[in-house]
């Protein structure tokens, strides 16, 4: 179903989608600073092309670890990045989300605008994976945290 479901989305506007993350990339690239939101653009313009099947999640929760993307230095980039583009890009994927969700049959579709959206508030600390790599990424995390609770008790 999500290979029939990212045809139909490439072919319907997800082409499109991804140039648009890939022009924002490009941007911040050729601006030297902006590099790090380049390429999370360009990982997130990928995910903008076949989002079905996919998900983005936080990386601290696939490794377990804190980075710089997801530490403080990532949550001062994703203000930057909001106030600069992220604010824009949210608003093309929310106009888009409400009217193929109104055309009932573009519910899927409006979906993963949706996600887009959230994606394109906050993009810095973020991994693309499979769902269920993100699933199992959740199901380890919580057990981990389920664990810590336990020994404090």
């Amino acid at each position: 179903m999500s290979t029939l479901g990212n045809i139909l989305w490439f072919i319907l506007g997800g082409f499109v989608m991804g140039l648009s993350w890939w022009l924002v990339s490009l941007i911040c690239f050729i601006t030297i600073i902006g590099i790090p939101w380049g390429r999370a653009c360009f990982v997130i313009g990928k995910f903008s092309f076949f989002p079905f099947g996919q998900e983005a999640i936080e990386r601290s929760l696939i490794s377990d670890e804190k980075d710089v993307g997801t530490g403080a230095f990532g949550t001062i980039g994703n203000i930057i990045w909001f106030i600069f583009a992220g604010l824009e890009l949210a608003l093309i994927h929310i106009f888009l989300a409400v009217s193929l969700f109104v055309t009932i049959i573009g519910i899927p579709f409006a979906i993963q605008h949706a996600k887009l959206a959230g994606v394109a508030i906050m993009p810095i600390g973020k991994a693309i994976v499979p769902k269920d790599v993100a699933a199992a990424a959740r199901q380890a995390h919580a057990q981990k945290v389920a664990a810590k609770a336990q020994d404090k008790a």
